[in-house]
């Protein structure tokens, strides 16, 4: 089976920004695979969205579980034929943001944890999918990364970042980051396009309740690296339009 209209996968789409991805994808025309790990909670996710009128449809994926990837991209091929759109957004934060996370006393196995998702997992992914990327006439692959990996604005005193600092997760959004500029150089003469967004502090979960973003406005990085044009970036690192130092 095929189709006409574009397809885009966001992963750890049932709460959160890549929910609110999900919903403007669809709005914008997509059918959205919404991943999940949890198949209920997808599910629902997915439901609610369809109540409003939207083709949106759960899909389990957890990115940690290398035994995902291949019936994932079975289900796309058989029942879409392609994939357009790549939104990696799932990732996990471990450390207390703002708190007091030395570099000196971090456990290995935080590192390990954060990296299995957050990069790892991303990566293998991605490479799993890729091959129903290139059956897309613009393939477009978002990795959700965030100015927390600016080894730049990290190493520069007086940025909004330099007093905060999650080793962690730090370095799993730098090495994202660097996945993406390999990634976009090795596609750089195919329609497929390969960019890094911060989606900006929001509301979530992860963000907590003191963000300044709401949902809607976080998703808008991705959506908006999601629907690039043909003359549009390549292997950058964006927030709302904007480039971020590396």
């Amino acid at each position: 089976m095929s189709t006409d209209k574009k397809v885009a996968l966001v992963t750890g789409g049932n709460k959160g920004i890549g929910l609110e991805t999900a919903r403007q994808l669809a709005a914008k025309g997509f059918t959205v695979l919404l991943g999940a790990r949890d198949n209920e909670k997808g599910e629902a996710a997915a439901a609610a969205l369809r109540n409003e009128g939207l083709d949106v449809h759960a899909v389990k994926i957890d990115v940690a579980n290398p035994a995902h990837y291949k019936e994932l991209a079975a289900l796309i091929e058989k029942d879409y034929g392609k994939l357009d759109v790549l939104i990696n957004n799932a990732g996990v934060m471990l450390e207390n943001l703002g708190g007091k996370n030395e570099a000196s006393k971090m456990p290995l196995e935080t590192l390990r944890k954060t990296f299995d998702t957050n990069v790892f997992g991303t990566i293998e992914l991605t490479q799993a999918l890729l091959p129903l990327i290139r059956k897309s006439e613009a393939g477009r692959i978002v990795n959700l990364s965030s100015i927390l990996g600016s080894l730049t604005l990290h190493a520069t005193k007086g940025s909004p970042i330099y007093r905060s600092k999650q080793l962690a997760y730090d370095m799993s959004k730098t090495a994202l980051n660097a996945f993406t500029i390999h990634l976009a150089y090795e596609l750089a003469n195919t329609p497929i396009k390969v960019n890094s967004a911060h989606p900006g502090w929001v509301k979530t979960d992860m963000g907590g309740e003191n963000a300044p973003l709401g949902l809607k406005e976080g998703a808008e990085t991705s959506v908006w690296l999601a629907t690039l044009p043909a003359d549009g970036p390549n292997g950058g690192f964006f927030h709302k339009g904007e480039p971020i130092a590396w």
